[in-house]
């Protein structure tokens, strides 16, 4: 049964903790996602996953972390739509599962709407610095590209999702006018949580980690945010935000949203998960709430 309602499904004291960490959500926030990911993993491991053939571990380039999950739909769309999935990690930690439920739930539930669903991993900091994260993402794409048509997907309706870093490699790949491949294969992007300004700010608990990624010259910062670059995007975007975000991640993609409505002279599509926290925001896809899934399929229907 799908519902808008948030944490549907969940029991009432696990609703009731959840809404108690969001606004306390960034005093401690590795405390508290592995609150939500303990409060999610006994609704997903019996969440529906009929329909969906899965392949482990496909390579889309030779560093061990170029590495996909397919999720194959027994009954896929006829418009053969592929949606490539790029998980968060504040760019040092992460993987295309952090749980063994979570973010499979993502590609699960997608793919048992019709969609060919790729779940990606790609390099770390301080091994990879930026911007490396989006190039890892342009590589996926075109691995995406070339070999999709071999099990019933459409290169020409790819559609890219970023969680949290996975958002920034996402939006500098769409965005960054200094690198070629600029929105390259993807059709439209989908920005969640997304840390669209690097900073190293007091108030930024993962100040340290953006250092690792973006390198030792703060003042190179703004030059590399991919919110400097939201008017040169190229393709559709929407962006997600949670109620409850890693501190300034909601005022960053606030002002992504604007810069890309100046420049493109109309207001792109915005979306604000209310009672939500930067990882039950992904956590909840394949339980009985759907909304930001609904959303996010609209929002792709409306891509001519």
């Amino acid at each position: 049964m799908s519902s808008s309602t948030p944490f549907a499904g969940l029991p009432d004291d696990a609703r009731a903790l959840l809404r108690a960490i969001g606004p306390r959500w960034g005093r401690d926030i590795r405390a508290n996602s592995d609150w939500v990911k303990a409060l999610y993993q006994p609704l997903l491991a019996v969440a529906p996953r009929d329909g969906v053939a899965i392949e482990r571990d496909v390579a889309y380039g030779t560093h061990p972390r170029q590495r996909l999950d397919v999720f194959r739909p027994t009954a896929p769309r006829a418009d053969g739509a592929v949606v490539v999935f790029v998980h968060g990690g504040a760019f040092v930690r992460g993987d295309k599962r952090t749980t063994e439920e979570i973010y499979d739930n993502v590609l699960l539930w997608f793919a048992r709407q019709g969609l060919l669903g790729l779940n990606i991993e790609y390099r770390l900091a301080p091994e990879a610095r930026h911007p490396n994260g989006a190039e890892d993402v342009a590589l996926a794409m075109a691995w995406a590209a070339a070999n999709v048509g071999r099990v019933d997907g459409n290169a020409q309706r790819i559609f890219l999702i970023g969680h949290s870093a996975g958002g920034t490699h996402v939006a500098t790949y769409a965005c960054d006018p200094a690198l070629r491949h600029r929105g390259g294969d993807a059709a439209a992007a989908v920005l969640i949580s997304a840390r669209l300004r690097a900073d190293r700010l007091p108030e930024n608990p993962n100040a340290a980690n953006v250092g690792a990624y973006f390198g030792d010259d703060a003042g190179a910062d703004d030059a590399a945010s991919p919110v400097t670059h939201a008017g040169c995007c190229t393709i559709p975007t929407m962006i997600v935000i949670a109620e409850f975000e890693n501190p300034l991640l909601d005022v960053y993609g606030l002002e992504f949203a604007h810069r890309l409505a100046v420049a493109q002279r109309r207001a792109p599509r915005l979306l604000f998960m209310r009672q939500h926290n930067h990882m039950s925001i992904m956590a909840h896809f394949n339980t009985d709430e759907d909304r930001l899934g609904r959303e996010i399929l609209d929002f792709f229907a409306s891509v001519t």
